[in-house]
């Protein structure tokens, strides 16, 4: 499968996702996807659709807080899963998101 991404390697469309899209950008993390991950990649999509941008760390926490309660979402538990420090950049990446505004 070719994915077109732009430089900072997030998909050109985002309406081409697909849980193996995802899978893909996920491999570039070494991270293998479960039912908690797609859970939260849905979340971080529905913020989108809602709020028409990425979510920076914050707004991401606080709205998995919300939509999640029983997964338990902090920072440390989203380094954790996604195997980054970077949280925001590379969930909304492997959530075939752009880059959130403010991410480096």
């Amino acid at each position: 499968m070719t994915l077109t991404l732009d430089d900072d390697g997030h998909l050109t469309d985002h309406t081409l996702w697909t849980p193996v899209v995802a899978q893909i950008l996920a491999d570039t993390l070494d991270v293998t996807l479960d039912e908690i991950h797609y859970r939260i990649l849905g979340e971080v999509r529905a913020f989108f659709d809602k709020y028409h941008h990425s979510p920076a760390t914050r707004p991401l926490i606080k709205h998995l807080s919300q939509t999640l309660p029983d997964d338990e979402i902090n920072n440390a538990k989203l380094q954790a899963l996604f195997n980054t420090g970077l949280v925001a950049r590379h969930v909304n990446r492997i959530a075939g998101l752009p880059k959130p505004p403010n991410c480096l």
